[in-house]
């Protein structure tokens, strides 16, 4: 299927990956890294038929999670209905108070998911998160499968395989089926935030204008682009890469140096669009991932077509004592955590760090779940020349408008490590282009 022209080009592809800035960037003890992203000529390839089963499963999870959102911040029937405990929900840190009956452009509050899926090696598909505030990396397979097909336009002559240009077309669409009549802009905290690349080049490819704080204002209750020459222009909508806390100095965190003051006072009137909603992470809490399956039994009446990974919380007593008898087995993660940060293999710690994280398990049981380590699939890396089997998962991207759609491409995440399970760019993973294959 891969043509040769592909492995000679592998170099190539990094070379202008490189020149065009590709690259993430990461805080450690205070200092701003920046490093590559390294991509891996060898695609994943999933099937037309393995794709439609994952479509189908992605956009069923979206609509309910999308569900439950807009459930919490208003009605709180699945609390009310003892699917999930009260407190288990305002305990979390993703609750945001501030949300609470404030209802979005045409109720979207998941604009954009980002859904982590493995592969196990018994070829069933299992989802390991959902995220729903910023989830970034669908730049990086847009641009690199652009560089492969200019230098080997072969390969894509010779296998039938679905175009990924359309993100672009997809992201502008639901930019503007909820813009309240104005501007579309891509909102950046800067230059040195981590994902910035992919901030720039999805304004670049969508048309919208990209922006940071100092370029926007609030008056007379709308929000409005101040251009280079002091003339102004009212902004509809706002693809902001922003963490909520940060978005607005009036309403969140007041320290916040990249808000926007009084943006939440303008969006909770319902006059600027905010690409993803704010107060999402009550449902990409990791904790709240165990419920998603009765979320789609209780809101849309259907049974689970994705699988979660097995996930226990210690939160609940049976569920605290199956933790602990089986606790060499198991992967333990912080709930809050992200970018394969607080990510625990039990099997791995030494006994004073396993009684140590036993003690603090007991004490802080909200904040952790417990999964069963999924021996999920290698797929070949080109390394020195030949081809290794690393471990990788797949973000998949679903973009809601009208309806959910599933971009049918993705983001492919290996680890560099042989040993490690975890394919986090953070933590030195690459990526690879996912194709996926036409009828």
């Amino acid at each position: 299927m891969l043509a040769d022209g592909l492995y000679k080009y592998a170099d190539s592809v990094n070379e202008l990956l490189a020149r065009y800035g590709v690259k993430f960037g990461i805080y450690k003890n205070g200092e701003f890294k920046e490093q590559l992203f390294p991509f891996d000529i060898i695609p994943r390839v999933i099937s037309a038929e393995d794709f439609d089963f994952l479509e189908r499963g992605l956009k069923q999870r979206v609509k309910a999670l999308n569900e439950f959102i807009r459930d919490i911040y208003s009605k709180r029937q699945i609390i009310k209905d003892k699917v999930i405990a009260e407190e288990f929900i305002y305990s979390g840190s993703g609750y945001l108070v501030q949300c609470d009956g404030v209802t979005p452009q045409k109720n979207i509050y998941a604009h954009i998911s980002g859904i982590d899926l493995v592969q196990g090696k018994n070829k069933n598909w299992y989802i390991l998160e959902d995220n729903l505030r910023i989830p970034s990396g669908a730049s990086y397979p847009m641009i690199a499968r652009d560089l492969c097909r200019k230098g080997v336009p072969e390969a894509f002559e010779e296998n039938r395989i679905e175009d990924n240009r359309n993100y672009a077309e997809l992201l502008r669409r639901t930019m503007e089926y909820v813009n309240t009549g104005g501007l579309s802009v891509v909102l950046t905290p800067g230059r040195f935030n981590a994902a910035y690349f992919e901030h720039s080049y999805l304004a670049e490819q969508t048309g919208a204008h990209l922006v940071t704080c100092d370029d926007l204002t609030v008056e007379n209750e709308n929000l409005y682009f101040i251009d280079y020459s002091g003339k102004k222009e009212k902004v509809g909508a706002v693809y902001r890469r922003i963490s909520d806390e940060y978005l607005d100095p009036v309403n969140f965190y007041r320290e916040s140096l990249i808000g926007i003051p009084h943006i939440f006072d303008i969006y909770r009137k319902g006059n600027v669009a905010l690409i993803n909603a704010p107060g999402n992470g009550v449902a990409d809490d990791k904790g709240i991932y165990y419920f998603v399956p009765a979320m789609i039994k209780y809101y849309l009446d259907e049974e689970p077509i994705l699988q979660n990974a097995p996930t226990y919380l210690p939160y609940y007593e049976a569920d605290m004592k199956y933790v602990l008898e089986n606790f060499d087995k198991l992967v333990l993660k912080d709930v809050a955590e992200a970018g394969g940060y607080g990510v625990v293999f039990a099997n791995k710690l030494s006994k004073q760090e396993k009684e140590n994280f036993i003690t603090l398990l007991k004490s802080e049981p909200r904040r952790f779940i417990a999964q069963e380590v999924i021996d999920f699939l290698d797929l070949d890396i080109y390394e020195d020349g030949q081809p290794v089997p690393r471990k990788a998962d797949l973000r998949a991207f679903v973009l809601m408008a009208d309806e959910p759609v599933v971009w049918k491409s993705g983001l492919t995440r290996f680890s560099r490590n042989p040993d490690s399970f975890i394919v986090n760019s953070s933590q030195g993973g690459g990526f690879k282009d996912t194709w996926v294959l036409k009828n």
